[in-house]
């Protein structure tokens, strides 16, 4: 598909050249979107991890019991880049917090 430049008065054709260019870039972006899931994916796991830092504190007023559910919990978020699905995870992937 010939791609186009717009100007004021009319549409200019893509040159050979501009196409293969324009067909590079986005094969390279296409190329890092494994990378750009997992930077997303580490960031959303490293809030979960701290907004749940609480609960592991000794100060905590949560049981023994609770605490250690939350401990699992936070083992799920940091073991995510070994799951099969990494780095595109689905919503069911994600562990669920107690």
């Amino acid at each position: 598909m010939t791609r186009y430049i717009q100007t004021a008065k009319s549409l200019i054709a893509f040159t050979p050249e501009q196409e293969a260019a324009r067909d590079a870039e986005e094969q390279a972006w296409a190329d890092g979107a494994d990378d750009r899931a997992a930077a997303a994916n580490r960031d959303k796991r490293n809030q979960l991890l701290v907004d749940s830092d609480w609960t592991q504190m000794p100060d905590s007023p949560l049981t023994d019991e609770v605490k250690t559910s939350w401990a699992t919990y936070r083992t799920a978020l940091r073991a995510l880049p070994e799951h099969t699905n990494w780095p595109n995870l689905e919503d069911a992937d994600w562990p669920v917090s107690p």
